[in-house]
């Protein structure tokens, strides 16, 4: 079977004008797919470079193809099977800034790159005073970003055409602000002057964005096929549902030059993306960070099991239209609809959505989509969520590594937070570890041991799980 590059593939070839921190599977199954799609309806015309976020990643594996990968694509479109499968070819190549700093910093002077586009996960978005402007490279996105951004802006003197339009993909809240506040910290840290700041406000644009698509990612269980079927041995296949969303909260004039929405793509430009973004979030990616970690240590390993199984299938829908769906503003008619489409997204029979790939980085995201949820509960109803603080409790054991029958448990998170989780659970004794945990502000920016009863339910669930296992702890949930 053929290699995949671009001497055996017939691929097109566009100039560079997206610079995307991240190589991981949800951009190359969204945001590229996007721009491919944009490309093809459209005079868009842009070819895209990758930067890798951390030091370990997939860059070379991406170079190895020349950028070329293929995108399955399976659900039900208006009552129809769909099971799509595209070479998407808009990566011209990808860049490690940790061993190739001066290409990554030349990309500051190509003056046809216009757009920034980012996902390094919820923790990616963060300032870090320990990096300095001479780093090669600054260890955080937003100090890499700065630093880019400062080049360019000295290469070019300040000229205003040669500022960037920036739309992070990473899910919180007010990304685009949050990227923002963290870029003008580093101007501050690094005194990068009043000229810099003044360009930075008025040249370059960084706008919040809400993207929803569910990517199950490398389809290790029909790759086979997948070859066969396309006819090259493909390394970096991706899998994603149908269903895909991009909110961006930004003006016309950067429609106008990003003209995804004339693509037929579900691509929206609005004035503001708050109520897009609090519903998905909450009722989509809130249970999938509590179902992940429940259903992993229930003997389950994907998503469609986790919904369809009698026992976690219950906890998983308790979460959604008892708890979380409780917590929302907009009409419940409305979120008992948009709750409903996420379960039939959920048991999608094309995709395969293994918990594992979703419990990468599980405690900022239970930070930034539960764990608000869990404070509005509380608020109103007088009492805990049990559902999402037994969600927490499963984290918490996750991350206690072992063993799932013959299967190595390995976590993967921050090492300060991997660092932690290993301390605490040496001692043995879960009261510590709920108090440890809860109290760990640099993960939650609080202590969470104040939140009334959270510390004392959270050692219960964590103590019933050591001694009973997941499934005992989920039935006190549902019954």
């Amino acid at each position: 079977m053929k290699e995949l590059n671009r001497q055996t593939a017939q691929a097109a070839k566009y100039p560079t004008k997206v610079i995307q921190f991240g190589e991981g599977n949800f951009l190359r199954a969204f945001v590229d797919w996007i721009i491919w799609n944009t490309n093809k309806a459209t005079d868009f015309n842009a070819g895209v470079v990758v930067v890798q976020p951390i030091d370990r990643g997939m860059v070379d594996m991406l170079n190895a193809q020349d950028g070329l990968y293929h995108v399955n694509l399976q659900g039900i479109d208006k009552g129809q099977p769909v099971d799509s499968i595209e070479m998407i070819d808009v990566i011209n190549g990808g860049l490690n800034p940790y061993t190739q700093n001066e290409e990554f910093m030349a990309l500051a002077e190509n003056p046809e790159i216009r757009f920034v586009i980012s996902n390094t996960t919820e923790a990616g978005i963060a300032f870090d005073p320990s990096c300095k402007l001479e780093d090669k490279p600054a260890s955080s996105y937003p100090g890499k970003l700065t630093q880019l951004l400062y080049r360019r802006y000295q290469h070019f003197g300040g000229d205003m055409t040669k500022g960037f339009i920036i739309l992070p993909c990473e899910l919180i809240f007010l990304n685009g602000k949050e990227l923002k506040k963290c870029i003008y910290q580093y101007i501050e840290l690094w005194n990068l002057g009043e000229d810099f700041k003044t360009w930075f406000e008025q040249a370059c644009g960084v706008y919040c964005t809400l993207v929803d698509r569910i990517v199950p990612g490398y389809p290790k269980d029909t790759i086979g096929q997948i070859h066969e079927r396309i006819g090259f041995k493909d390394n970096l296949v991706v899998k994603g549902e149908i269903f895909h969303l991009w909110v961006i909260e930004a003006p016309e004039s950067v429609a106008a030059e990003f003209p995804a929405d004339k693509a037929g793509l579900n691509v929206l430009f609005v004035p503001s993306e708050a109520p897009y973004h609090e519903r998905k979030v909450t009722l989509l990616n809130g249970p999938h960070t509590v179902l992940s970690p429940v259903g992993y240590l229930s003997g389950l390993d994907t998503v469609k099991e986790c919904v369809e199984d009698p026992e976690v299938g219950r906890f998983v829908r308790k979460v959604m239209y008892e708890e979380l769906l409780e917590t929302l503003n907009l009409p419940k008619p409305e979120l008992e609809a948009f709750a409903d489409s996420v379960v039939e997204r959920f048991v999608n029979p094309y995709v395969k959505h293994f918990v594992t790939s979703i419990m990468l980085n599980s405690f900022p995201k239970y930070k930034t989509r539960d764990l608000p949820g869990l404070k509005t509960y509380l608020e109103r109803k007088g009492e805990l969520p049990k559902g999402l603080v037994l969600g927490l409790a499963a984290i918490i054991t996750y991350y206690k590594g072992g063993k799932r029958g013959d299967v190595e448990i390995v976590p993967n998170d921050d090492a300060a937070i991997m660092n932690l989780l290993k301390e605490l659970w040496a001692g043995g004794d879960v009261r510590k570890v709920a108090e440890g945990v809860l109290a760990a502000e640099f993960i939650w920016g609080e202590d969470l041991n104040q939140i009334p009863g959270l510390t004392d339910l959270v050692a219960a669930d964590l103590d019933l799980i050591q001694k009973e296992g997941m499934r005992a702890a989920v039935k006190t949930v549902i019954s």
